[in-house]
């Protein structure tokens, strides 16, 4: 029986145009709706999966405010039995304190007789761009772990993590417990459906305090890519234009002479 934990955090939905906060420490959602990130919502897919193939419930963890247990209702309602929730303000923490909180749940529900074997997280933060929470949670918990991958399963006490390589389709095997973060595109998310909702408003939440004080993140700022520029070409006007359209189609590769 395996109760994996799925961590996600609330981030500004990134739909729409992005803004800064003015100390550039991280995205400005005054004017944006709030969402987990799509890596998030595969693992949380993943962790459903997992614990529905041998008997086992899968829990939800976040660390945020109030407005984070959104988020937590939100994984419940596709299908996680239990949620935990760490009371705190998460742009004061860095990955290494989110890590640290973190272990301390793992820690907390073994020794209160739910252990969770498989910890599954989204790859990087889809607000700051942390790709360190997972790294730091295994080395804090002594655990194997495994990046960016896209499938995961379970059989015989070790976890079977599978994605895209820079040489092509990797898998890893590694024995639990583990860690394991997860890129989108290897399963679909399924949609919560109204039953679903309406159970997930009737879960109660564990509420916990933080451990200890956060050091920080210890980036500078956030930076914004310069916009992408565009540029428009005038081939002609009617049939006249018709030798440049050739032109340009031989340019592109679509045909040739």
């Amino acid at each position: 029986m395996t109760n994996p934990l799925v961590c996600v955090k609330r981030v500004v939905d990134s739909s729409s145009e992005v803004v800064l906060t003015e100390d550039g420490q991280g995205v400005d959602g005054r004017f944006a709706g709030f969402t987990m990130s799509a890596h998030e919502e595969c693992a949380v897919e993943l962790a459903v999966q997992v614990a529905a193939a041998d008997g086992g419930s899968a829990t939800v963890v976040t660390l945020g405010d109030a407005d984070a247990v959104e988020q937590l209702r939100a994984a419940l309602a596709v299908g996680c039995a239990a949620a935990t929730h760490v009371v705190a303000e998460s742009a004061t923490f860095g990955p290494a304190d989110v890590a640290r909180e973190l272990a301390a749940v793992v820690r907390d529900h073994e020794a209160a007789g739910t252990p969770h074997e498989l910890v599954l997280l989204g790859n990087d933060a889809a607000d700051s761009g942390d790709f360190q929470v997972g790294i730091r949670l295994a080395y804090e918990l002594g655990w194997p772990v495994v990046n960016g991958v896209s499938s995961v399963s379970v059989s015989d006490g070790e976890v079977t993590a599978s994605g895209s390589g820079p040489d092509g389709h990797e898998t890893f095997r590694l024995p639990l417990p583990a860690v394991v973060t997860i890129l989108e595109g290897g399963v679909a998310p399924r949609y919560p459906t109204v039953p679903g909702r309406m159970k997930a408003k009737k879960v109660p939440i564990e509420e916990r305090q933080t451990t200890g004080s956060p050091v920080g993140p210890s980036r500078v700022r956030l930076v914004l890519p310069p916009p992408s520029s565009s540029n428009v070409e005038v081939l002609g006007q009617g049939a006249a234009a018709a030798p440049a359209v050739v032109d340009l189609f031989e340019r592109l590769g679509v045909l040739s002479r």
